[in-house]
């Protein structure tokens, strides 16, 4: 089975004793790529030596939304060096989170436009994170979705069969309304562990009307760990219990939502 997990933070410490032997379970069941974002300035530096000791290893560097008073006046020219690294592939994890309320909300929103800029200039995608107050204020994906239209509107970027550019919002919690304005902006839609939980009704709702071509796998972890191994250490072997999941609801078999989610990946990444 071909399968990419396209977000676990391997440079996290809960990873730290037994990374090899990680990476070695995930080629084990069929994982060829693996993308790791950063969260801050001080952690591109430990996402890019990851993927520099691994081939099957990518990197995306950014300034998360939870640490958005970590950003200075230096943080966008040191985020520029960053990406011309060969691993770099996209900008993240990058977005807004109003659940955790860590920073300021014009903060985060004048951030993320400043690395949206940074992704434009780069002509690579972006790993967007939102993360809304609660299930009735929807303020945050609101936000998001608003600040990307007015970025999609000024911007060329660049679309081709070989490369699919704007991003993924990743681990999607969004509604199916949310979902069809982000397939419309042309984003992909990123699929967790959580679609196997039971109460997910709307996550696989959400996965039933995602055209095929605009789906992609990741674990998040070491969060979102799926059923049947919930409440313990995500990992991106588990990749393939999201991709027998998303087979069982979209009636197709496991092998052929891993080669379209990889094929997917590789457009969005630009990997081979």
């Amino acid at each position: 089975m071909k399968l990419t997990d396209t977000h676990c933070h391997l440079n996290f410490r809960t990873y730290q004793d037994d990374l090899p032997e990680v990476i070695t379970r995930a080629q084990d069941v069929g994982v060829q790529r693996i993308l790791v974002p950063a969260i801050d300035i001080n952690s591109c530096p430990e996402v890019l030596q990851i993927a520099d000791n691994n081939e099957i290893i990518f990197a995306a560097v950014g300034v998360h939304p939870n640490s958005a008073l970590t950003w200075q006046k230096d943080s966008a020219e040191k985020l520029k060096k960053f990406v011309s690294h060969s691993k770099v592939v996209a900008i993240g994890e990058i977005g807004l989170d109003y659940y955790r309320d860590r920073a300021p909300k014009d903060v985060q929103r004048e951030i993320l436009r400043n690395q949206l800029e940074i992704a434009h200039t780069a002509e690579l995608p972006v790993i967007l994170h939102v993360r809304n107050k609660s299930e009735d204020d929807r303020s945050c994906i609101k936000d998001l979705l608003n600040i990307l239209e007015d970025w999609l509107a000024g911007s060329e970027l660049i679309r081709t069969e070989e490369r699919s550019i704007p991003g993924v919002i990743h681990s999607f919690s969004g509604n199916i309304q949310e979902s069809i304005h982000a397939i419309e902006l042309g984003f992909y839609i990123g699929v967790t562990g959580a679609v196997t939980f039971k109460k997910a009704e709307v996550m696989r709702a959400v996965v039933n009307q995602t055209p095929e071509d605009r789906l992609l796998i990741e674990t998040d972890g070491p969060y979102i760990t799926p059923h049947p191994y919930r409440g313990k250490r995500n990992e991106p072997a588990h990749v393939r219990y999201i991709v027998d999941k998303i087979g069982a609801e979209i009636g197709l078999t496991p092998d052929k939502v891993a080669v379209q989610t990889s094929s997917n990946a590789a457009s969005l990444f630009g990997w081979e």
